[in-house]
């Protein structure tokens, strides 16, 4: 008699039982991927320009919205489960049952709820944060010229007559205008995670990126799609500093050797993989105008690549 209850009672566990098995094992995933992740710079999370911080928020607002329906989901679809179990034979289960009106306003109401929860955060920030939205602040903008190259990136800065490989300096708390565009290379996708989102860099277009950083510090830039065999060597620092640090470096900069005129720029737009940092001092004027109108189809027109970058907003 007993061996038959105890064979009915672990037939039939409890739904006290049942949770608290679930809860444990969902406490224990989560403390897992707390151990794994803990002391790891998990970029797009670790927010240090204006962009990224108000993207950070973004995510954690739309995660916290699908949580709050998925969990109870979840949880009914295992209560379900467990309640109409094949051993549990005191269920009652009605296949004829016809489903109520308000079971079918609820099953509608429910989801709708939720997209509008999202759309009331979606939608305005998706025009807030467009990357090519200037900034507002009283400092005046910095413009960095970008040309994504097989596989690494150049940097001009147009006004200060200097360029970088895989390496870009900006000054904390200053906007940055990052203007880009590629030469010789499939489509890129520019990314600093920790400052802000990608945006895509291809031939005879000018794609217009803003964002100012709020912290000093160095942060790995790549780009975050695959485009060809030197992928995974496109990667470039990214450092924050001090206006006064950032001038420094420019001085600095403008001493070194190596000028970027036509015939180097020919040189450097060659594939390679994995390239060391370069500077060059001075930087021919026309690259990078040559460079966006080398792909618009004809040289013929009166028309400047200013002129042609504005009219692509």
């Amino acid at each position: 008699m007993k061996s038959s209850l105890s064979a009915k009672q672990k037939n039939n566990p409890s739904l006290g039982r049942t949770l608290l098995r679930l809860g444990t094992g969902l406490s224990a995933f989560g403390l897992l991927i707390a151990m794994l992740l803990r002391g790891k710079n998990i970029a797009i999370l670790d927010a240090k320009g204006t962009i990224a911080s108000q993207q950070r928020g973004l995510i954690f607002y739309v995660l916290t919205v699908i949580l709050a329906i998925a969990v109870p989901t979840v949880i009914l679809l295992y209560f379900t489960a467990w309640r109409y179990r094949e051993s549990h034979s005191t269920a009652t289960y009605h296949p004829e049952a016809k489903t109520g009106k308000a079971f079918i306003v609820a099953i509608w109401a429910l989801p709708t709820f939720v997209m509008l929860l999202l759309a009331i955060a979606l939608v305005p920030a998706t025009h807030k944060l467009q990357p090519n939205k200037a900034l507002a602040s009283s400092t005046p903008p910095i413009t960095i010229q970008v040309m994504a190259m097989r596989w690494k990136w150049l940097f001009i800065y147009p006004d200060q007559q200097i360029a970088t490989v895989n390496y870009v300096q900006i000054p904390k708390d200053v906007p940055i205008v990052f203007d880009l565009t590629a030469d010789e290379a499939p489509m890129s996708s520019f990314w600093i995670p920790n400052l802000s989102g990608q945006l895509y860099a291809m031939t005879g277009h000018i794609n217009r990126l803003n964002l100012m950083a709020s912290e000093n510090g160095d942060y790995r830039g790549r780009s975050a799609e695959i485009n060809g065999a030197g992928f995974a060597g496109m990667q470039f620092t990214a450092r924050v500093s001090s206006k006064q640090d950032f001038e420094s470096w420019v001085d600095m900069t403008k001493q070194s050797a190596s000028t970027l005129d036509k015939a180097t720029y020919q040189t450097l737009v060659k594939p390679s993989e994995n390239n060391a940092v370069t500077a060059f001092y001075p930087v021919d004027d026309s690259l990078y105008a040559d460079t966006v109108m080398k792909y618009m189809g004809s040289h013929d027109h009166q028309m400047t690549a200013q002129t042609q970058h504005e009219g692509m907003y």
